[in-house]
């Protein structure tokens, strides 16, 4: 018998298309593009060290509504306007992942992302049965 899937939303974060912020299918959960939305505003925030900021708290906030924890997330990818700034992600991406035995992969891509926008992410978990 065929799983379920089930949307994920969560307050403060939300597309401009119909499309849920996550989506998970029996342990499996894929999240759509995160990027640095200011709850505040709706609007994306200035600067990427405030985006990435936001970024990795709408991460953790999405895999919480999912079910998942950060040790959850096996993959996630980056879109960067400017693939030099790594390091303003890193500390963010230390904060989130401390241990450096347990940490997911990353990819980072160069992307020309629109609307203010100079990072945007996606992320797998894999949930416990």
């Amino acid at each position: 018998m065929a799983q379920k899937r089930s949307s994920i939303y969560v307050e403060g974060f939300a597309h401009r298309n119909p499309v849920p912020a996550a989506c998970r299918i029996g342990n499996l959960v894929y999240s759509g593009g995160i990027h640095g939305l200011d709850p505040e505003t709706g609007k994306t925030a200035e600067g990427m060290e405030r985006q990435c900021e936001l970024m990795f708290a709408h991460v953790r906030a999405i895999a919480a509504a999912a079910g998942a924890t950060p040790d959850d997330i096996v993959k996630m990818t980056l879109w960067m306007k400017d693939r030099s700034q790594r390091d303003l992600v890193n500390p963010h991406w230390e904060a989130l992942f401390p241990d450096p035995n347990n940490r997911p992969t990353r990819h980072a891509l160069k992307a020309d992302l629109e609307n203010g926008m100079l990072i945007q992410c996606d992320f797998i978990a894999i949930l416990d049965d």
